[in-house]
């Protein structure tokens, strides 16, 4: 077995601090799981162990050992929580809204007798408002709207 790159040695009021994490309250699973191999890495588990107890990555190991050699912390729990993620962004914001909803008003075009959700999102992407977008996009602003447009369809 290679040498451990990160070993994590434990204080007794880490452990303790730990320990009461774990058994106490909710918390995110992914926190609870670091700290469990936090306890399993300061007790000398093998990496192959912690992943099989836990179900979970070699990666997932290897950062938190690694995290805590960093020391990067000024208290055990703040090597717990994770990072804020991105998030994919917000595909309709207010300004596609708006369109959709200055659009749903205005006249429907000529040969037309309603505007339908296939031809909002079509006008969408003519006005170069958004590359392209689905009806079912254009039916949710439409429902924030909260206003009653008549009978805007579904169909093509």
């Amino acid at each position: 077995m290679p040498k451990k790159l990160y070993n994590v040695h434990l204080t007794e009021t880490e452990r303790e601090q730990l320990e009461m994490y774990v058994n106490q309250g909710k918390k995110s699973t992914r926190s609870i799981t670091r700290a469990r191999i936090l306890l399993l890495a300061d007790e000398e588990y093998h990496d192959e162990d912690i992943m099989d107890t836990l179900g979970i990555s070699r990666q997932t190991v290897y950062k938190v050992r690694k995290k805590y050699n960093e020391g990067h912390y000024q208290h055990i729990l703040d090597l717990l929580p994770e990072k804020a993620r991105p998030g994919q962004p917000l595909k309709v914001d207010s300004r596609v809204e708006s369109h959709v909803a200055m659009l749903a008003c205005s006249e429907s075009p000529p040969g037309t007798a309603r505007w339908t959700l296939k031809m909002i999102a079509d006008r969408l992407v003519e006005l170069q408002v958004v590359d392209a977008i689905c009806l079912e996009s254009v039916r949710k602003a439409l429902k924030k709207t909260n206003s009653n447009l008549g009978s805007i369809s579904g169909g093509v």
